[in-house]
């Protein structure tokens, strides 16, 4: 009779997906999903993930998908849209030995949610780390979008007492807005995780 196979955790093995040059591969994605001539407001997201004792994590793996300044998601048929820069709308990357990770983007516009409802701007998040045994979800939301944060359909499933962990704090930057969202794995202030 053959046994259940033992599990294992997501890394950390993250230098193949995240510094593929040094195997002579491309990267499939960086940290800067938006070129200059992006449409939109430039942002950066910038934060740090840390473990249940508040200690960073140095090896771990962030992974945003988002939508563009209209609130379309890249991939979507838009023929008039033909002539725009490209966008990428995914990015990853990697935490350094602080546990911090950054990604040059764009704000991202309004998309359909549950029932069709609008839902406030926010950037999709999966989290990989050591320890972990399969990666995590969650949603990075904005602080000047409290009116519509309000109203959003997944943000009012949160208990009202854990939505600050959905959003990230903004103030201005040199070249646009910068954003900070931490990350806690576990723990007093943990991170609300989504099921997908």
């Amino acid at each position: 009779m053959s046994r259940e196979t033992p599990s294992q955790t997501v890394g950390p093995y993250f230098a193949i997906g995240l510094t593929p040059q040094v195997f002579a591969r491309r990267p499939i994605a960086t940290q800067f999903l938006r070129s200059p001539d992006t449409p939109g407001e430039p942002i950066r997201l910038l934060g740090r993930v840390l473990d249940g004792a508040r200690a960073p994590v140095e090896d771990a793996m962030i992974e945003i998908w988002q939508a563009d300044a209209e609130g379309n998601y890249p991939g979507e048929h838009h023929p008039e849209r033909v002539d725009r820069p490209a966008f990428r709308g995914f990015g990853r990357a990697g935490t350094n030995t602080n546990g911090e990770y950054f990604f040059e983007t764009i704000k991202p516009g309004r998309v359909p949610g549950p029932g069709n409802l609008l839902q406030a701007p926010h950037l999709n998040v999966a989290v990989f780390s050591r320890g972990m045994l399969t990666h995590a979800f969650t949603r990075v939301y904005f602080d000047d979008e409290d009116e519509i944060n309000r109203i959003d359909p997944i943000l009012e499933l949160v208990e009202l007492d854990r939505r600050p962990t959905l959003i990230a704090h903004g103030e201005s930057g040199l070249t646009g807005k910068v954003y900070r969202f931490d990350i806690h794995l576990q723990g007093q202030h943990e991170t609300v995780f989504i099921d997908p």
